[in-house]
């Protein structure tokens, strides 16, 4: 059950971060509560996961999920840069986060 909440921790952390794009500069009313909302839900599903899963093992697999799904929603939602070198990078944070799932 933890770590459905880290990965839910981490999808939520990926909504917040690209809300944070849509609240230009948080001047807007829906976008910036949509993203405060989706703070709060990730802060508190981590600190539910945090109950049971190592302090550094789940940080790093939250911020892990979150960076690849913002990287990942940039380039498909913004035009960010699809380089081999930035989708190899991607692919290295996933292998980090699968292989902190397999150490614990």
């Amino acid at each position: 059950m933890a770590w459905f909440l880290l990965l839910a921790a981490g999808l939520m952390e990926v909504g917040w971060a690209i809300g944070l794009k849509y609240t230009e500069g948080f001047t807007r009313l829906m976008p910036s509560v949509l993203t405060l909302t989706a703070m709060a839900i990730s802060m508190a599903l981590l600190g539910l996961a945090l109950k049971t899963l190592p302090i550094g093992t789940a940080y790093a697999v939250w911020t892990g999920i979150g960076a690849v799904g913002t990287a990942i929603l940039g380039i498909v939602l913004f035009g960010d840069p699809a380089t081999m070198a930035r989708l190899a990078c991607i692919g290295l944070i996933v292998a980090g986060i699968a292989g902190l799932k397999l150490v614990t």
